[in-house]
């Protein structure tokens, strides 16, 4: 698909919505994209318009904006939208634009519902428009160069995927906004758990690095859901995606990490593993009669990518149906009970990292976490004394 100006250099105005919390990220990004001639902010869309001193970069050419998406993009006739606002309202946003032919890149997860995305997948299709999902990891150079290792036997055959990451968030965290740390708001679904929001690369890029991430790829999702900060989701979890083929996808993350880490994927093979750690584009190849083998890759931006399908028709990185099995996964996190409390002696407190807050610790959480990758087991069969072996599986 083109549907850029004739003139390559042309920059593809976009409206940014959502520029605060992670959009300041985008708005960055676009304004590096903007000095490099391929993007011009056109407009944002905020409840509460962005400051001049928020603009700051933006001086001399600043755009416009308005609270109404719809609005906005037909008054700056905007080819092309960023998305990111709270998850509720990414399928909405999404069909607005779509409506007006305006191409996409929606911020992860794409929705908080699977009838949500499946309507938001649809509506994108039949608009004819262009959307990337805002998964940043696919990106890496690393992801195809580690598929190709697979693919030629290397580390023998494939045995299964495990991810892991022990972050650190503190209470704060969980009062960023009225929807953080909520399974639903006002009867809306949200779904800001650990698998699904701020560690949902885990899960995406281990089912991406398996060659597994359409929802038919997908036979059973079994979870296990816990937190330790008073919140209604969950904070330290696990899940295990069966493909179709029997090939286990095993995710374990936490929150509540003893120290921070840089969250990794391992692929394991027959006669040796690959390691990458997906924020860093960096691979570790460990495989019999061979040395380790390290090595770190470049990354495409993904609103870069979108400007060159556009104009060049390059493929996309992700489209949304290189996402359907990880929706799959948020829709077996959205309807299991409501996470297990952890008991009071499986975790303690600390002041946080910075600022005056606290943060929760769960003991021994960082070698749980990593012993669900390495092992592909969920927290009961690792033995936490904290887990009841209840998973709760969703074919």
């Amino acid at each position: 698909m083109t549907d850029m100006p004739a003139h390559a250099t042309t920059p593809l105005p976009i409206v940014l919505a959502g520029a605060r919390g992670h959009g300041r990220w985008h708005l960055a990004n676009i304004r590096r994209l903007q000095y490099q001639g391929l993007v011009r902010l056109a407009g944002v869309c905020e409840l509460q318009p962005l400051t001049d001193d928020e603009l700051a970069a933006f001086t001399g050419e600043m755009p416009e904006q308005s609270a109404d998406l719809g609005a906005l993009l037909d008054s700056t006739g905007a080819r092309a939208a960023v998305i990111c606002t709270p998850i509720p309202t990414h399928t909405d946003l999404a069909l607005t634009a779509a409506a007006r032919g305006v191409h996409l890149l929606l911020e992860k997860p794409p929705a908080a519902t699977w009838a949500d995305y499946a309507r938001m997948a649809d509506g994108v299709r039949e608009a004819g428009i262009a959307c990337q999902v805002g998964f940043q990891s696919f990106g890496s150079h690393a992801v195809p160069a580690v598929k190709d290792l697979v693919r030629s036997g290397a580390i023998g055959a494939l045995r299964g995927i495990g991810a892991a990451g022990a972050w650190v968030r503190d209470d704060a965290y969980f009062r960023r906004a009225p929807w953080a740390g909520r399974r639903r708001l006002g009867g809306t679904d949200v779904v800001d758990g650990v698998l699904t929001n701020p560690l949902a690369h885990a899960v995406a890029t281990a089912l991406e690095l398996a060659d597994r991430g359409r929802a038919e790829d997908v036979a059973s999702v079994e979870t296990q859901l816990f937190r330790a900060h008073d919140i209604e989701a969950d904070d330290t979890s696990c899940v295990r995606v069966t493909a179709t083929d029997g090939l286990p996808v095993t995710t374990a993350v936490t929150l509540c990490a003893e120290e921070a880490g840089e969250p990794y994927v391992i692929v394991h093979g027959e006669r040796g593993r690959v390691t990458f750690w997906y924020k860093q584009d960096r691979v570790l190849v460990q495989r019999a009669g061979h040395g380790p083998e390290e090595a770190v890759h470049g990354r495409t931006d993904l609103l870069e990518n979108l400007v060159d399908h556009l104009a060049r028709g390059t493929a996309l990185l992700v489209p949304p149906e290189r996402t359907g099995a990880f929706m799959r996964v948020v829709e077996a996190v959205r309807t299991a009970p409501e996470p297990t409390a952890l008991p009071r002696d499986a975790w303690y407190t600390r002041p946080a990292d910075s600022g005056s807050g606290v943060r929760r610790v769960v003991r021994g959480i960082d070698a749980t976490v990593a012993a669900g990758a390495d092992t592909l087991t969920l927290f009961s069969e690792l033995g936490a004394s904290w887990a009841r072996p209840r998973e709760v599986s969703t074919p």
